[in-house]
């Protein structure tokens, strides 16, 4: 969850334009490595902010390989535990679109921040609903900690231990005109001074 914005007390820049350039053609040079079947690679980017760094990678792969993977969009608001039992109202990001199949490929989910792991956990269910993948991987952005399901990822951009009153917020240019990773602390004086 999200802090409300008017608690935020300050920001730390964690990765600026450059830094997640750099750190994107990592990760797509260390997935091109991690597979040599190239052609049976399908990237999914958890919407929003994956979706981006999803179509960013497969480019950077058809650069590094000859070959563009295809990319699709997950939306998996309503495969979320948190939505399914009550717990969450549905705020809905997008629609699952991808028009190529999962059976005996291996795709890749990409996403911008892994922390609980439940929304990792969602699209694990949604991608099943689909097909039978010969095999599923994950390359975030940031990991931020915080897990509370035994997911990890595959490919990790930059890794970061936050307490409870901070949050990671990636902004990417196709969604916030402007590329940066910044790291929010919640401003506990807010709560006292009322």
């Amino acid at each position: 969850m999200t802090p409300d914005k008017d608690m935020l007390a300050e920001s730390t820049v964690l990765m600026d334009r450059d830094a997640i350039a750099a750190t994107v053609r990592s990760l797509a040079l260390a997935i091109s490595d991690a597979n040599p079947d190239i052609g049976a690679l399908v990237l999914l980017g958890i919407l929003r902010r994956g979706r981006p760094l999803a179509d960013r990678l497969a480019a950077l792969i058809g650069e590094y390989t000859g070959t563009t993977p295809p990319v699709g969009s997950l939306a998996t608001t309503m495969y979320r535990d948190d939505v399914r039992t009550g717990a969450a109202v549905p705020q809905m990001k997008g629609e699952t679109h991808f028009d190529f199949s999962v059976d005996d490929r291996t795709v890749l989910l990409v996403d911008d921040v892994l922390a609980a792991g439940r929304t990792i956990r969602a699209a694990l269910d949604e991608v099943m609903d689909y097909g039978r993948p010969r095999r599923i991987q994950l390359a975030c952005l940031v990991d931020r900690g915080g897990r509370e399901l035994p997911i990890q990822a595959d490919y990790l951009g930059y890794s970061i231990a936050t307490g409870a009153d901070e949050w990671v917020s990636v902004r990417l240019r196709e969604t916030d005109d402007e590329d940066a990773v910044l790291l929010l602390r919640e401003d506990r004086r807010a709560e006292t001074n009322d």
